[in-house]
């Protein structure tokens, strides 16, 4: 099983990305949600990848987050959500959401996302209420203030980090910082050990 993938973007498209890593490019199906941290091709990148095996072929999905491939995994152990069902929901609508909808038994939202019918989200909604665990909305991204994920990558960018990482790590240490500067410094800190 592939874990992850890091290596070079060397060509984005509408829902996957290939990845350079030593003179293999992978094409791995991503979320709008990992497609839009890559925002920079010919940067370095790192995906957590989930690769299907079927008879007719073997497809690699990857994520910018662990919580992201976590309820990926979730969402396909639900009889009849297969990897592309997943994906389409995970595209259209935020961790954060789609965790709160499980907590609310909320089938509206649910039912907004494209080719998912009403009885699948109800079997959605009943198999996933009791794996999905307060915690991850605690942690969410609902207090995340993008312009200052934006400058913290600026300055990292300028510091000699990759864009698509700098992005990465930025928002990950965005979570309840009131500045752009603590972002850095946790950051920094983190890179240290």
């Amino acid at each position: 099983m592939i874990n992850f993938i890091e290596g070079k973007v060397v060509d984005k498209q509408e829902d996957y990305v290939v990845i350079e890593n030593n003179q293999i490019g992978y094409e791995i199906y991503v979320s709008s949600f990992t497609q839009n941290t890559l925002i920079y091709q010919n940067e370095m990148a790192r995906l957590f990848t989930y690769m299907n095996v079927r008879e007719d072929g073997i497809t690699l999905y990857g994520f910018a987050t662990k919580e992201e491939k976590d309820m990926f995994l979730k969402l396909i152990s639900v009889s009849g959500i297969g990897p592309k069902m997943a994906m389409g929901i995970l595209s259209n609508i935020s961790i954060v959401d789609l965790t709160n909808a499980i907590f609310r038994q909320d089938i509206k939202m649910l039912c907004t996302v494209k080719g998912l019918g009403k009885k699948t989200a109800e079997r959605l909604l009943v198999e996933l209420k009791d794996k999905t665990l307060p915690t991850t909305v605690a942690s969410s991204d609902d207090n995340v203030n993008m312009s200052y994920v934006d400058e913290a990558t600026d300055a990292l960018v300028s510091l000699g980090v990759g864009k698509n990482e700098a992005y990465r790590l930025a928002r990950e240490n965005a979570k309840e910082c009131a500045s752009v500067e603590e972002i850095i410094t946790k950051v920094l800190r983190g890179m240290g050990n």
